[in-house]
Parts: C-alpha cells; structure tokens; sequence
C-alpha cells in the first residue's frame, strides 16, 4: 500500500505530453566528453547513459547537442545534429537507456555568441562565425547581430534536430534556454535589447524565438510529444537578471512545452558557476527555491535542481507542491542506482554527492567523469560486462502473459528467481495471438508458442491463467518485485456512428474474417491497419484504408515498409491518404478530403487507430511491492523488438542487491 512507502510522492508515475516516466527522479544532462574531439560519440557513452537507467532514473538526458554545427558549437567536443554520421552513436544511447525503463531525452543547445571559440575551457581564439541578439564585445570578439534570416534558420535547425532525435528513439527533447547560452541570451533582457520582433523590454518579443521552437517541434512531432525547457530562474548575481525574469518567461512558456525545468546562473559568469553547479559550500536544494517560485504562477508541470542528494528533501519538494519533478546530475554520477535504493527501503546504502566537481574536473582533463567516490563512473562499458551476479533471490509477480511478460518472466527464472506469471485470458501471447492466422505472420505465431510452452515447462514459473492481477491479488501474494506488463487496448474513433453493428476494431476484425462483408474499410494506415488489410485482401475482400495524415506509419521499421508497399500493390488495396472520416454508416464511410466530401461504399467498417495503453490499471499496482516496473505497450505502444528487449534487461537487472 501507499501508505508503508516512505517517499510515495517521488515514486509517483507522472505523464509528460503523450510519455509515461516512471517516478520523479529526472536524470538530468551530464556531458560525456569523450569525443576524441572529431565531433562523434564513442561507445562509452551509451553505457554512461544507460547505467542511470538501469539504476532507476525515469528519464535520462543526454550532454549538450548542438543543433547548428556551422553557427552553434561551444568548442570541438560539441556534438552536431546536422553533422553526417551523428545518428548510430545517437541512436545507440538512446536504445540503451530505453531498454532499462527510462525514457531517453536529449539536449538540443546551441552556443550563439559564445560559438566557435577553442574548448580551452575559459577562452581561446575564436574559430569563425558567433552571432548575438545584438552586436556586442564577447572578450576581445566583436559578435554580430543575429540576422533575421539566422534567426529562422536556427529555429528550423531546433526543429530538424527534435525531429531526428524522436527517429532515433528519444522520447523527450530538452531545449536548453538556460546557463547564458545562446536562447538565454535572447531572453535576457541584460543581452537581447534588439527593437524588433525578437527582442527589446517586451518578454513576450524576448520569448518570441523559444516559442516559435517549441511550437515548430509540436507541429512537427504532434502536439503531445513532450519538450522539457530548462530555463535559469536567476542569473544569481549582481547586475543579472532576477525571479522575476524567470517568472516572466514561465509564464510565456505555458501551454507550449510540457515541462519546465528551472536551473540558475550565467556559465560566463565566474562567481556563479559553483551556484549553477553547487559546491560543497552550498546548502541542500540551493537552488529549489526558483522553481518553487515559478511553481506559484504557472500550471504547467515544474522540475528543480541543484544540490539535490537527500531524498526526505526531495520527497517534501514533490509532497508540498513546489515542483512536480526532481533532477539529478552528479548525483547520479557519484549514485546512478538512487532511485532503486531509496526506493526499497534502502536509502542508507545510497552515496552522497560530495560536490568535489572531481568529475567535472577530470571529464575536461581525460574526457572520463571520474567520481571521487565511484569508480564505476566512467567506466560503465568495462563494468557493463561483467558477469552478473544474484546476490538476492527474489519474488517476482509479472503481470501479464504477452511478449514482454513472457520474456521478462523466463529471464527471471533462469536466474534463479521464484517467478508467478499471472495472464487474465486463458492464453500466453496477448494481443498479437489475433494474427495467428495470419500467413506471413507464421513465424511470428511459432516465436510465441515456443515462449508459452518454455514458460509452461520452467520450473521457477508458477503459471496464473484466466487471473488478472489487481493491488488486492498483489498484496495477497506479497511480492518482492512486480512487473507490470499488461498491455494496451484499441481505440474506437469517436466518430457518429462508430457503434453501428458493422464496425470492429482491428484486433477483432482477425477472428470474424468469415461473418465480414466483400467490402471493407479501415481507418488507418498504421502497420496494424494495412496488415490486416493484406490479409483481408487475400481473403478476397475489397479493401479501402482510409488514413487522415499524408502518409503510412511505419512504426519506425522503414525497411518492412518497403515490403508491405510491394504487397500493397499486389493485393490490390485502395489507398487514401489526407482524408478525414467523419460519419459511419450501415452502406460506408463519409469522408472530408480536401476540403470536399467522399463516400466509400463499405459493408464493414474497422478500426486501426491506435491503442490506449492500460496505465492506470499499471500504475494501481506501483505500491504493492518495494519494486515495480511498467514495461511494454502499458506504457505507451510498442513493437516487439522494444517490448522484448526492456523485459530481458530490468528482468537481468532484479535481485543485484
């Protein structure tokens, strides 16, 4: 129950935008230097990242990537968005970090006045073009005023950015408008005194390029795809600007990102950097009050930061309102399993920061963040691949009989643990057994019976069919650990007449193949749409799929797409694209496409619209044991690859302590 948990507020699942974080605990960015300085990312940082997954953190951010690397880089070891051959490094700290749990976010920044200088830490010549809101001296550099026509590009660049890092499988993007960089500097009204549209007295003309990113990434990625904005509450120093700046700028920010993030300080500023980074000299939760000010003026959800270790502090934060989420940044470096140890009980066995900056020191001395207290740190690939040790054996509840279910449940009793496996139907495999007879999914059906008969013959599984799992069967069976795998459900379109007798949902659709009429519609051209539509097709059925966007949605598997377009041409299915259902009848589908109505005659009429993830039953479950663990489509809908492989990993991660 709640109620026995010492800090339920900060392991209280909060939903960003259309993504569900586990807990409160942010993950907050920490540069990984280690670039060999030609501008790409070694191996080391995808298991830098990913160990602050593993430790429990609810989202991972990523060091600073610079969105522009012609105008943007702070020095050598910045990263470039649009550089060639960015993307596999990228891409592979986001996988990492998305198989433990966490949702990968990454850190879109950009430099402005201060771009193109040497990474000689404080100065150095400057190595080409830098642009400020207005012309300035920056050391011994006379910047230029950003043109209008790079003020839209940048915006562009912010977009285009955003827009590779959710290809790459980010779930958050951070744009970073904080610390004296380059958006800092058009919201300051110290640095951006310009008299047009971009800037001058007015924070709403200060604002203005923040926003037009903000809302160009929700246009381009869809509204609900959550943007963190980190913001400096206060510069924190005489002749900076104030809260009342930062409130100001909050208050613009609402209803065009889904988190703000309150930091503090100006880099360039030397007495403030060990406020923007407390040192040992600083009290716990320095900065927090920022936040709990802007906290006061604004709905939008708030996260704080800055000397944050104390986890009774960052519990009273949450309970009391003044922020909804914490983050960490050496905190994880020096402890990246906190949120796992304070969790179960065990938040004496947690490290303290010691606020040393060893690892700042050391990571732009050797490109390594070594910990004065945790010599994992900077060493997470050698650590990553040692052999795994059960040092406790522990009961595991799994909730749910489908893909990841199953996976996560043989994963467990391989090593040891004493699994139940609970699955409310009468059949392991979940949703995906509507396609058994499916023909080019055979393989697919034959994958499953082979994970349900292993799970069947495991003797550390004590199967549970027919049984859905509810916090009173948990707290029956008393749980070391539960894993929430209980998938998702379809969605009916809220359309008139989407109750009609002829209309069905996809999943259904597969087992009355035989009751359908010659002529078939289907709302949507996801994967699950137009492979139901291939098999209805070599059925015999007349198939219009009907989709409202410009395009299929390959479910980020681009090269099984290039097959399904063949089959689509081969099979016959009639496709439409920008076109938006509004009314269902018992002849057909009435339709707007382009500003004009079409009617396509259909005797049956199904649904392949998405899924509705099965959170809230997930999330009742969250204190019913020390740890629980939300994975697969109840969480937000995957593919198999996803589901499989988040089961197999916080599977292998239980019972190290």
């Amino acid at each position: 129950m709640i109620s026995d948990y010492k800090y339920p507020h900060l392991f209280e699942p909060i939903k960003l935008g259309n993504q569900l974080f586990r807990n409160r605990i942010f993950a907050s960015p920490t540069g990984y230097l280690n670039t060999n300085m030609d501008g790409y990312i070694n191996d080391g940082a995808a298991a830098y990242y990913g160990r602050r997954a593993r430790g429990g953190a609810a989202s991972v951010a990523t060091m600073e990537c610079v969105v522009d690397g012609e105008y943007g880089r702070g020095g050598d070891a910045h990263l470039a968005m649009d550089a060639p051959g960015i993307t596999a490094g990228l891409g592979r700290i986001a996988a990492e970090v998305k198989g433990y749990g966490a949702v990968p976010t990454i850190e879109l920044q950009h430099a402005g006045m201060f771009a193109n200088r040497s990474l000689s830490m404080f100065g150095g010549e400057s190595k080409g073009a830098a642009f400020a809101p207005v012309e300035m001296m920056v050391g011994d550099r006379l910047v230029p005023q950003m043109p209008e026509e790079i003020i839209e590009r940048t915006i562009q660049k912010y977009i285009d950015a955003a827009a590779l890092a959710k290809s790459l499988g980010f779930g958050m993007v951070l744009v970073h408008a904080g610390h004296g960089w380059m958006l800092h500097q058009f919201l300051s009204p110290i640095t951006n005194t310009r008299t047009d549209k971009w800037g001058g007295a007015a924070v709403e003309n200060r604002c203005r390029m923040l926003l037009a990113i903000c809302d160009g990434i929700h246009r381009r990625l869809g509204a609900s795809f959550p943007i963190e904005v980190r913001i400096s509450g206060s510069e924190c120093y005489d002749g900076g600007f104030g809260i009342e700046n930062g409130i100001a700028v909050a208050k613009q920010l609402e209803g065009h990102c889904e988190l703000i993030h309150v930091s503090a300080g100006n880099h360039e500023v030397d007495e403030v950097f060990t406020v923007t980074h407390p040192s040992m000299f600083q009290k716990d939760g320095c900065n927090t009050w920022l936040a709990a000010e802007i906290k006061k003026q604004v709905s939008t959800p708030v996260a704080t930061i800055g000397a944050l270790s104390d986890p009774d502090l960052m519990e009273e934060l949450i309970a009391s309102g003044k922020a909804d989420v914490v983050e960490m940044a050496r905190e994880f470096i020096c402890e990246p399993d906190f949120p796992t140890l304070i969790r179960t009980g065990r938040e004496k066995e947690a490290k303290k920061c010691l606020r040393c900056l060893s690892c700042f020191s050391s990571e732009l001395t050797n490109g390594e963040p070594y910990c004065a207290i945790n010599p994992e740190s900077g060493r997470e690939m050698e650590t990553k691949y040692e052999a795994p040790v059960v040092k406790q054996v522990k009961k595991v509840l799994v909730a749910g009989g489908g893909v990841a279910g199953m996976e996560a449940a043989l994963t467990l009793a391989d090593r040891g643990h004493s699994v139940v496996l609970c699955e409310k139907t009468g059949r392991f495999g979940g949703v995906l057994r509507c396609e058994e007879k499916v023909d080019f999914k055979k393989n697919l059906d034959y994958y499953l019976n082979q994970q349900a008969e292993k799970v069947e013959k495991n003797p550390n599984i004590e199967v549970r069919l027919n049984t859905a799992v509810t916090p009173e069967l948990a707290q029956e069976l008393k749980p070391d650990v539960i894993i929430a795998a209980l998938g998702a459900v379809p969605v009916t379109p809220k359309i008139k007449g989407a109750d009609g007798k002829n209309c069905m949902t996809a999943q259904d659709a597969y087992a009355r193949v035989d009751e359908l009429g010659e002529k078939i519609a289907i709302l949507g051209a996801g994967l699950v749409g137009i492979e139901l539509g291939l098999h209805l097709a070599a059925a015999g059925k007349k198939v219009t799929v009907i989709e409202m966007t410009d395009h299929m949605n390959d479910g980020g598997n681009f090269l099984h797409m290039s097959g399904v377009r063949v089959e689509i041409k081969k099979r016959g299915l009639d496709m439409h694209f920008n076109t938006q259902a509004k009314e269902i009848t018992d002849k057909g589908v009435l339709c707007e496409c382009e500003g004009k109505e079409a009617f396509f005659d259909a005797d049956n009429v199904i649904f392949a619209v998405g899924q509705r993830p099965l959170t809230e039953e997930a999330v009742a479950l969250n204190y019913c044991a020390p740890e629980v663990y939300f994975i697969g489509d109840c969480v937000a809908p995957k593919n198999i690859t996803e589901a499989t492989t988040t089961a197999y990993l916080i599977a292998k991660n239980i019972g190290r302590f």
